[in-house]
């Protein structure tokens, strides 16, 4: 059913594009109208265990979630040296799940995160290079052991890849928007993007599993023949530690009136907009889907600091109150949860009837 107001959205989508040229501060976070059911949320290292701690906290809101190169739910449980020591490598030894169990129920008892029957009825992907040497392969098996455990048929819900012979990163193929060879990453070794040069259409994989779709996108698409735009906008409304100042947003044209769907995409460490510009929001294969399959792709953008000088996402409670014992990152309170929480709220409302 058409909403009589959704027609605003494309006004406001266009006054949106222009704001950066007519004034020097970036515009706003649009409302897009866009479905309030069905999102998805995909990232990678430190963005895969956000969207891990996303998509626990508020299964209702997602229909799928996706993790390339990153480990169990709240594995490092609030500590640096967890995170170090038994969720990148395993020195200290494997997470343990019936521990990590314990903590989930936990938290569902204080409502802190979401029910077990929003939970079981997700679309789960999740891939690991077989010869990451930053977040231990294992720790991939793990996650897709922990959600195995959670989903009510994990056989047709959840979808597990190891590739060997790839290292820690986000695999591109050659649909992808194409990428200068110098900002390309080895497939075996990563580089300085963290995007591998693999030839495998990662995105296009996990984006066709968590949604139905096929998987294949114009081999010869370009920036200029996407049909969307990869937009710029001020993060100041969702400030909270962590977060950089502005962030991406890719709206396909057929999204400009509303009711498209919604795919929230983290990046990895050291992948953030300080770091690499808006490459990762360029290349990484998203887009291509989503203009194929009108979907919104939000891109949001942590920074870097004394505290977390990779620009990592908050998946051991770096941004919680330095006297929190236990802090609440990986819950419904955790700071960064709240305010990517908001972003979407912001694009799923309708746009003010002009």
């Amino acid at each position: 059913m058409t909403s009589p107001i959704l027609p605003a959205a494309g006004l406001v989508l266009a006054a949106f594009v222009a704001g950066p040229a007519a004034a020097d501060r970036l515009p706003d976070l649009p409302r897009l109208a866009l479905e309030t059911t069905g999102a998805s949320v995909i990232g990678v290292s430190s963005g895969g265990y956000m969207a891990t701690q996303l998509a626990v906290a508020w299964p209702e809101r997602f229909g799928g979630l996706a993790v390339l190169g990153a480990g169990p739910w709240s594995c490092a449980q609030g500590t640096l040296r967890r995170a170090l020591g038994q969720c990148m490598t395993t020195r200290l030894g494997s997470p343990d799940l019936d521990e990590l169990e314990h903590r989930l129920a936990d938290y569902r008892e204080l409502e802190r995160v979401g029910s077990a029957e929003a939970l079981s009825g997700l679309r789960a992907f999740v891939w690991h290079g077989g010869s990451d040497d930053t977040v231990d392969p294992a720790l991939g098996s793990a996650l897709a052991d922990q959600l195995a455990g959670w989903l009510t048929h994990p056989e047709t819900q959840l979808r597990f890849v190891q590739s060997d012979n790839v290292g820690h990163g986000w695999p591109i193929g050659r649909g992808t928007t194409p990428l200068p060879a110098t900002e390309l990453g080895d497939c075996h070794q990563g580089g300085g993007t963290h995007l591998l040069g693999c030839d495998k259409d990662l995105a296009g994989e996990a984006m066709a599993w968590l949604h139905g779709n096929s998987s294949d996108t114009d081999e010869t698409s370009d920036a200029d023949t996407l049909g969307g735009d990869l937009l710029h906008f001020d993060q100041s409304d969702f400030a909270v530690k962590g977060f950089d100042s502005a962030g991406y947003l890719f709206v396909p044209e057929a999204c400009d009136a509303g009711g498209c769907g919604l795919t929230v995409a983290l990046h990895g460490c050291a992948m953030g907009a300080e770091q690499i510009g808006d490459i990762f929001a360029r290349h990484s294969g998203l887009n291509e889907w989503a203009a194929a399959h009108d979907r919104v792709v939000l891109y949001p953008q942590a920074e870097t600091s004394m505290g977390n000088p990779q620009g990592c996402w908050d998946w051991w409670g770096f941004a919680e109150s330095t006297w929190q014992l236990n802090p609440l990152h990986d819950t419904r309170e955790g700071t960064q949860v709240r305010a990517l929480m908001a972003m979407m709220d912001r694009l799923q409302e309708a746009p003010a009837p002009r």
